[in-house]
């Protein structure tokens, strides 16, 4: 482990970029992943095509295939970037379709009279989401929430891959592609890196869960 204190620097360094990648995501993964679900239940058929279409393409492809859709195909309709934005854009909206399955699951399990109950007091589409559904849908959305944005996290190690520099993975490649450094102990080093970001989210959520456990 002596080579990862020497580079221990470095190894903070791409922490915080894999802090800011994942911060960063999970903001726009959950505003997105909340419309897509509002849409995904709404009585409006169009909606309801757009998110249903956009889930059945997304669940279907690989990360990697979304970046470099983004990536490479974005320039060619005149949309320009940099790898940073477009790998977090990719982040997002790969994300953003497990937020919504998760959020939906949720959705599915609160009571349809209470829908029609909130209907019968004169509340519209949004306000019943606002008001009824969605405060029970998020709390029963939390565990597969937690394991959403911990594989989240896991997959910022491939936007890193991407080129977007920066972050722990590309602290390893340059440590042991650039300098030569020996791989187990960096490799070692970036579990670690990962670990120290993924623990507290885990926490952090199980003590959300446990709270709204007691509240229900």
């Amino acid at each position: 482990m002596e080579t990862v204190i020497q580079n221990l620097d470095l190894f903070f360094q791409g922490w915080l970029g894999t802090l800011k990648i994942c911060g960063a995501a999970v903001i726009g993964a959950l505003v997105l992943g909340v419309l897509l679900a509002a849409a995904r239940v709404s009585p409006v058929p169009v909606l309801q095509r757009f998110a249903a279409g956009y889930l059945f393409i997304v669940l279907n492809c690989p990360l990697a295939v979304v970046l470099f859709f983004i990536a490479f195909g974005l320039p060619q309709i005149g949309i320009n970037g940099s790898y940073f934005a477009f790998g977090i854009c990719g982040l997002i909206l790969y994300t953003a379709a497990f937020v919504c399955e998760a959020l939906r699951g949720g959705i599915n399990s609160v009571g349809v009279g209470q829908a029609e109950a909130a209907r019968s007091l004169g509340l519209g589409i949004p306000g019943i989401l606002r008001r009824v559904i969605l405060p029970q849908a998020l709390r029963s959305s939390l565990p597969p929430m937690t394991n959403v944005l911990v594989q989240m996290i896991k997959n910022s190690a491939i936007v890193g891959a991407f080129g977007v520099g920066g972050d722990l993975f590309k602290v390893a490649d340059s440590l042991v592609a650039g300098q030569g450094l020996p791989a187990i102990p960096i490799l070692a080093g970036v579990i670690v890196g990962y670990m120290v970001t993924i623990m507290p989210v885990a926490a952090l959520m199980g003590a959300l869960e446990r709270k709204v456990a007691v509240v229900r």
